[in-house]
């Protein structure tokens, strides 16, 4: 049995015990002081062998956390390897009453377990094994953790730019694609854009001609912005949040559209950013507003992505474990760390399921190999 996984076996119950402790330590985005303590939970696990570094979350977000790990091997000169994980979780304070940290039908259960702080606890034991083994490491390593990720990054992402600058390559925490667990090479940039429609406002029954319905326009809008969607170039443009108008018998003065998008390439967003404000009221006495555009940029597949993941097949090949690769349409801060031209390995964390979802779990059977891997990537980067 390879020897890196074979320390990492015996270690699988330190392994959960550490994901249990994470997943009990909830830390909705919302929440700056509980996101704070599990900054804290993580800096006592990786005080004796890392120096950790925490900067402000602007107010409104916790702590963001950045780790740099004492490995064997003689001085760092290949370069650095950053690692990038969120302690944001989507579930509220108080989840746990009705979503308990469990362990039943061979996976671990709970808010936050897949999403991704199974994939933290990973890397930390991945950290340890290499140094419980003396396996020289060639260079520098970084752990970055982000308190904002699940609401867009706005805080972390001129810290995570200026962090992964530095690095020769990015390796994402967040789950796999499904069951089998594949990595990701490819993501979807992921934006928005809101239109507003001014119109005029009447009085429904008394002098309606004399009102121009915002929400008549903002229906004819909507049914133009839908038509963007291009699923055989992978382009969706979602409108998925409505509101308008006042009263029932008052012709409606304004509303408002809020719509998603999701693009593969970067030359997509801007040909949808070309489209959205080129978009004309069709009642002249109305007017539109449209504000947006790209939230992250899309997680393109270049050649240093590929020669990464075929690093890591060839790794846990030696495992006698075979990984896929994938695209998503989610996005996550390995977006960033891509568009800067960084070789960026996405999908290393926990296998499972119900990300965001009640069913949210992992299957035990992969905690071994996947912190396995990790460790061996650390070694041959």
């Amino acid at each position: 049995m390879d020897r890196i996984l074979a320390h990492v076996q015996g270690q699988q119950s330190e392994i959960i015990a550490l994901i249990r402790r994470m997943v009990e330590c909830e830390s909705p985005s919302d929440d700056a002081s509980a996101v704070d303590r599990f900054v804290d939970l993580v800096a006592a696990e990786v005080g004796r062998f890392a120096a950790v570094e925490t900067f402000p979350g602007g107010g409104r977000f916790g702590r963001h956390q950045l780790c740099e790990f004492a490995l064997p091997g003689p001085a760092k000169k290949k370069g650095e390897i950053l690692a990038l994980g969120h302690s944001d979780t989507v579930w509220p304070m108080g989840t746990l009453a009705q979503m308990p940290f469990r362990e039943a039908d061979a996976r671990l259960w709970g808010p936050g377990v897949l999403d991704m702080k199974s994939g933290i606890a990973f890397f930390i034991y991945a950290v340890r094994t290499l140094r419980e083994l003396d396996i020289p490491v060639p260079s520098r390593v970084k752990l970055l953790i982000n308190s904002d990720e699940e609401v867009g990054s706005n805080s972390s992402r001129t810290l995570t730019q200026e962090t992964a600058r530095k690095a020769k390559a990015v390796l994402v925490l967040e789950p796999g694609t499904g069951l089998e667990g594949k990595l990701k090479t490819a993501r979807k940039g992921v934006g928005g854009y809101t239109i507003t429609v001014h119109g005029r406002a009447s009085h429904a029954g008394v002098d309606f001609p004399a009102g121009a319905s915002a929400i008549l326009e903002l229906a004819r809008q909507i049914e133009r912005v839908a038509g963007f969607t291009n699923l055989k170039s992978g382009i969706t443009v979602n409108p998925g949040l409505i509101s308008g108008g006042s009263r029932s018998n008052v012709v409606a003065a304004e509303a408002r559209a809020v719509v998603d998008i999701r693009v593969p390439r970067v030359r997509d967003a801007e040909t949808l950013a070309r489209k959205f404000h080129a978009l004309k009221p069709v009642d002249k006495r109305c007017r539109l507003e449209i504000e947006g555009g790209l939230n992250r940029p899309p997680m393109e597949r270049s050649v240093g992505i590929v020669q990464l993941f075929r690093t890591a097949q060839r790794l846990a090949r030696e495992m006698g474990v075979a990984i896929e690769e994938s695209m998503t349409g989610g996005g996550s801060d390995g977006n960033l760390t891509a568009a800067l031209g960084i070789p960026t390995l996405d999908g290393l964390g926990g296998v499972g399921e119900g990300a965001h979802a009640i069913n949210e779990s992992i299957l035990i059977d992969r905690v071994a190999d996947r912190t396995a891997l990790l460790a061996k990537l650390l070694a041959a980067l």
